[in-house]
């Protein structure tokens, strides 16, 4: 899915407002990138003290700018083609365990995801409030589903659309399939590694197949 900025503009507006710089996030690329990372990087740039305090009041003015901004229009907004009904066919088997994976704060994730109905799809998952390094994200996703599920990074597949998503994979020991409908195309997906890289989930069948899961 795409917010339309709304996250971006929530940050922005949040960092002004709590240490005075305007376009604080300007230099600070943030596609792929755990929402803690994001902050540690704008703070240093702009020789910003960070303590826990501070990131804690930061967070909190964040969410509730977000939730005033994700619902005014912007460009590219919505959930991208298939992706509704490929979560409707997972969600509802007991041979798949639906996690989120995601740099987002968790109340951010959760208000991006409930504006558009998807969080209910998601049991468990790995979020970017204390986790710095996007790469660590894979472990804590798999300490969480553990009891529930007794994975191991060899049966996991890591689904994004940036090659930082595809990092998170390999690194872990997963397999990705990357797709082509966020800010990277298919030709940079496909060399960063991707196992299988899909110009978007609108064919089922073919999302299916990507993730080796047999049609019902």
């Amino acid at each position: 899915m795409l917010t339309g900025g709304a996250g971006a503009r929530a940050m922005t507006s949040a960092f002004e407002d709590l240490f005075g710089v305007r376009q604080g996030f300007g230099a600070v690329p943030m596609a792929g990138r755990t929402d803690a990372w994001i902050l540690a990087q704008a703070a240093t740039a702009h020789q910003i003290p960070l303590d826990a305090a501070r990131a804690r009041v930061f967070r909190e003015c964040y969410l509730m700018k977000l939730e005033t901004e994700i619902h005014e229009p912007g460009p590219r907004k919505g959930i991208m083609p298939g992706v509704r009904a490929l979560l409707d066919q997972l969600s509802n088997r007991d041979d798949v365990y639906l996690a989120l994976l995601t740099g987002n704060l968790e109340g951010g994730a959760r208000v991006k995801l409930e504006y558009f109905d998807l969080w209910k799809y998601f049991r468990d998952g790995a979020f970017g409030d204390v986790v710095s390094d996007r790469n660590d994200l894979l472990d804590v996703a798999l300490e969480r589903v553990k009891a529930g599920a007794g994975l191991v990074p060899s049966e996991v597949i890591v689904i994004g659309d940036t090659p930082l998503d595809v990092a998170v994979a390999k690194r872990g020991g997963a397999r990705s399939v990357a797709v082509a409908t966020g800010g990277y195309d298919a030709v940079t997906l496909q060399a960063s590694g991707a196992d299988v890289v899909l110009e978007s989930f609108s064919d089922l069948a073919a999302a299916l197949t990507a993730l080796r899961v047999s049609p019902r």
